[in-house]
């Protein structure tokens, strides 16, 4: 296992314009086996949204792929849901 602990990330996309209100949450849990799980969750921000658990063998693979939906996300406009305005 990595010796950090990463921290959950909480993103939201918010488009007045064409009504969309959403959140996207990332995180790396371990497993008993000694792997480690990423658990999203997302949905419009209000409802429970949904959730998907995908286990990895080594916390660097879920980490990896951690840090590729994390990119992909703000790519598309998500930022930080407790830290204000998007960066540019």
């Amino acid at each position: 296992m990595s010796l950090r602990e990463r921290e959950p990330v909480h993103l939201r996309r918010i488009d007045p314009a064409q009504n969309m209100r959403r959140f996207y949450c990332l995180s790396v849990q371990p497993t008993l086996f000694g792997g480690a799980s990423l658990i999203r969750d997302w949905g419009r921000i209000g409802t429970r949204g949904q959730t998907m658990i995908e286990t990895f063998a080594t916390t660097d693979d879920a980490d990896l792929a951690f840090e590729h939906l994390e990119r992909s996300k703000r790519r598309r406009g998500y930022h930080d849901a407790f830290g204000g305005q998007p960066k540019r």
